[in-house]
């Protein structure tokens, strides 16, 4: 797991932040969840649960940073988990991203195909889903195999077009209405926490999925110990600001009490109908375009997470050594990347010619799963840092006990309403669906089963596990140093 001889990283904070909010896919939250957020939860007091989510996250992301300036800010959970509760967990911790991250990644892209044929269709162009998602995974596939600065400022390009039409659209509410665009109701006891406030919350934290894969470009990054602390925070904050400011002049435009109603009506069309309405036709068509773009932005954004994670099972012996390899001039993991796009198209494939529904059947199945994955392992790096304290013995009480702790409560509670509501996540009546979450759990026991195999028969192997992401200890000072002439 050496990187002696790479070149120095070409990744800074903000290329990291562009790749890190591209994989929460700003827009596309706001057009797929916040209707359903509306309409099922709390209606008028959803933008009270992003803040809730935001600042609870913030502290996970607190405890976090701890984690990624031990672990030099790579590795993601799997060096997290190692790091604070050991070699076992941490096994099963990097299974269970791979799976999460490579489950997201393929909703995705079935969600690309989708979208995309219905806006071409909008516009008299009829292209089945499954060239569009082809055409999606190719650019991902060749962006993927090229040095990740190239990515992250593709990303850019993409990013600002996206918060720049749902400014837009945030400006032209506010210049109809005024302070009344920010209704006080949102934000109110009896309306934050009235009936349906646990499935906002839940919304409201699946909302958040991929700020933390910063801590996959450790490698990559020019500062690693301080970029990734800084792209993670900046990126809880922007996010939370974004979708709760956004969400809260929303129900100001449609009315505090009638939110839930017209959410319920409208669904995914609710924002496309805000877009016609405050920013004419050209920018109705505008949020329908960088819908697409969002969706294949946080595509590549997560195809990047998911074939890191593969990078780096792979050079500790989890996976097969061929995909730790960098290329010689990308310094990209362009064969866990190549396996990545692979695995996308047969399982994108299988589903077109069985005939089944990209967004109903693909993309809230595997994005569903992905998504419950990836709040599990949050709430364990959080565990994580508890066990790092817990072990030390000492550490700050904010940043390494209290932050941690709190971010871990809301994690845990997001997991066990994700599996309550797994149906309306996943929008599927299907017992099959509904049984994909146990999934999880038996790749977890996998992990374990088979760090317990390497201990009794590989113990060096066993050794090495997640170490590769630790600092080296110290040198012994010598007498020179020291001062000391008779040592």
């Amino acid at each position: 797991m050496s990187t002696t001889g790479s070149p120095p990283g070409r990744l800074g904070t903000g290329h990291i932040l562009f790749l890190i909010v591209a994989a929460a896919a700003p827009l596309s939250a706001m057009v797929g969840t916040v209707p359903l957020a509306f309409a099922f939860g709390d209606g008028a007091g959803v933008p009270a649960a992003f803040l809730f989510a935001g600042v609870t996250l913030l502290c996970f992301s607190v405890g976090y940073a701890v984690s990624a300036r031990r672990t030099g800010g790579s590795g993601g959970f799997y060096a997290s988990v190692a790091d604070g509760l050991g070699k076992p967990p941490a096994v099963a911790a990097g299974y269970v991203a791979l799976l999460s991250y490579n489950c997201a990644t393929i909703g995705l892209a079935g969600a690309l195909g989708y979208f995309t044929q219905l806006v071409l269709a909008a516009h008299g162009l009829a292209v089945s889903w499954e060239w569009c998602a082809a055409v999606g995974l190719v650019l991902t596939a060749v962006l993927g195999y090229r040095e990740i600065a190239l990515s992250a400022r593709v990303l850019a390009l993409l990013m600002l077009g996206e918060i720049g039409v749902l400014a837009a659209l945030d400006i032209a509410i506010l210049a109809r209405h005024g302070v009344h665009a920010l209704p006080a109701a949102s934000f109110s006891p009896h309306v934050a926490g009235g009936h349906g406030a646990g499935v906002s919350l839940m919304f409201a934290f699946v909302s958040f999925i991929g700020f933390e894969s910063a801590a996959l470009y450790g490698k990559e990054a020019r500062d690693p110990r301080r970029s990734v602390p800084r792209a993670t925070y900046a990126a809880v904050v922007l996010i939370a600001g974004f979708y709760a400011l956004t969400s809260w002049l929303a129900v100001g435009a449609i009315g505090s009490g009638r939110v839930r109603e017209v959410a319920g009506k409208e669904m995914g069309d609710l924002f496309f109908s805000l877009g016609d309405d405050f920013l004419g036709k050209a920018g109705g068509t505008g949020l329908q375009v960088l819908l697409c773009t969002s969706l294949f932005a946080a595509t590549l954004a997560l195809h990047s997470a998911a074939n890191r994670y593969a990078q780096v099972l792979a050079e500790d012996g989890l996976l097969p050594g061929g995909l730790a390899v960098e290329h010689p001039r990308h310094r990209s993991p362009h064969r866990a990347s190549l396996a990545q796009s692979a695995l996308t198209a047969v399982v994108v494939g299988v589903f077109a010619v069985a005939g089944l529904d990209p967004y109903a059947d693909l993309t809230t199945s595997m994005l569903g799963l992905g998504t419950l994955g990836i709040v599990a392992l949050q709430a364990l790096a959080a565990l994580s840092v508890l066990g790092l304290r817990l072990r030390g013995g000492g550490g700050h009480w904010w940043r390494e006990t209290l932050a941690p702790l709190l971010g871990f409560a809301g994690l845990a509670a997001s997991v066990w309403l994700v599996v309550g509501n797994f149906d309306m996540l996943t929008g599927s009546p299907s017992q099959v669906i509904a049984a994909l979450p146990w999934l999880l759990p038996l790749v977890a026991l996998g992990g374990l089963a088979y760090a317990a195999r390497l201990r009794a028969a590989h113990p060096t192997r066993y050794r090495r596990l997640g170490t590769g992401h630790l600092p080296s200890p110290a040198p012994a000072p010598t007498p020179a140093l020291t001062g000391d002439r008779h040592a």
